[in-house]
């Protein structure tokens, strides 16, 4: 994807889709119940948010990175 070609509050909103297609997972999960977009499962969503963080750190965006461990708080990055 040509990342490049969005503006800042694009990337944002797709990361902030990740983020939120990762918490409603756990939250199914939580309940016993299958994962809707089963985003631990595929690969694709993890290197799709590596993606996006790279482009928001070349632009200087701030930004909390995605907990993908379940154990550590978000981490702040940009300015």
């Amino acid at each position: 994807m040509n990342y490049q070609a969005f503006t800042n509050e694009s990337l944002t909103m797709m990361y902030e889709a990740v983020r939120g297609a990762l918490a409603a997972d756990d939250s199914l999960e939580g309940l016993g119940e299958e994962p809707k977009f089963k985003v631990r499962d595929t690969p694709e969503w993890k290197t799709h948010a590596a993606d996006l963080e790279a482009e928001m750190l070349k632009r200087g965006m701030p930004f909390n990175v995605i907990d993908w461990s379940d154990e550590q708080e978000p981490q702040p990055f940009g300015k």
